[in-house]
């Protein structure tokens, strides 16, 4: 699930997704790359990115910038503000085992946030990379 939040007083555009069926740990080491980085250069270290954690992320900073389209913001102005994974519930399964017995599966899940923010607007003070 995707929550997109328009925020027009500070120029920012706020994307989080939920659920997304991966470890928070897996998905950090990823965010940590990006975080500060500007809108161009961060689809490119997405798309070269070996992990399986960069996909979703990397649809979160599309989606980002499609929505700030409706701000009339500029894409080569956009730079990633925040970025931060939460943990999120875990899918419990049961694996059947010998004997009628079962093993208790427990998948991760996490929430990502992604912030981008025009740095044209911004002041000096703001902007802190």
């Amino acid at each position: 699930m995707i929550k997109k939040k328009n925020s027009n007083s500070s120029r920012e555009v706020k994307v989080l997704a939920q659920h997304i069926s991966m470890s928070g740990f897996k998905a950090q080491r990823v965010i940590d790359q990006i975080r500060g980085r500007s809108y161009e250069e961060t689809l490119m270290i997405l798309e070269l990115m070996p992990y399986r954690a960069s996909y979703p992320i990397l649809k979160l900073v599309y989606s980002a910038a499609a929505n700030s389209h409706n701000m009339g913001l500029n894409e080569t102005d956009l730079f990633i503000s925040k970025a931060e994974v939460n943990g999120g519930p875990f899918v419990k399964k049961l694996r059947p085992r010998a004997r009628g017995r079962s093993y208790p599966i427990k998948r991760p899940t996490c929430h990502i946030t992604i912030v981008l923010k025009d740095k044209s607007k911004l002041s000096f003070d703001e902007f802190k990379i």
